[in-house]
């Protein structure tokens, strides 16, 4: 079968992309600020921390990005958070991501930066301002 016709719905596809990885990616951060979900690794956790911090970008990246605002950006900058958060906190358990629990990290990485190069699609507030 030939799936050449979905190819005419590539941009909105990337829109969708965008909305749905930020609103997974949301929750990481409201885990870590808000304790919702509650994540018994960031029980105790103080704001001021690295964690905190992280998680205070996560939820701010994470609102830019489902609505489309300064995606390219916002996407850059949680990229780089995910490849530091690999390779500071999985990597050093084990080389392989499947046993290390990173593989997470590694897609969200790959994901956002992807995002920082195409841009938002035509679903966002940057492509209706004409700043996709």
């Amino acid at each position: 079968m030939d799936f050449k016709f979905l190819s005419r719905w590539a941009p909105q596809l990337l829109s969708v992309l965008r909305i749905i990885t930020a609103l997974l990616f949301f929750a990481h951060g409201s885990a870590k600020v808000f304790g919702f979900p509650p994540v018994d690794m960031f029980a105790d956790l103080k704001i001021a921390s690295i964690y905190g911090i992280a998680g205070i970008i996560e939820i701010i990246a994470s609102i830019l990005l489902v609505i489309g605002l300064f995606s390219r950006l916002a996407a850059f900058i949680v990229s780089g958070e995910m490849a530091i958060a690999y390779f500071h906190d999985h990597a050093p358990q084990n080389f392989h991501p499947i046993l290390n629990g990173g593989e997470g990290a590694i897609l969200f990485c790959f994901i956002f930066l992807y995002i920082a190069a195409a841009g938002p699609g035509p679903w966002s507030v940057d492509a209706s301002r004409g700043k996709a």
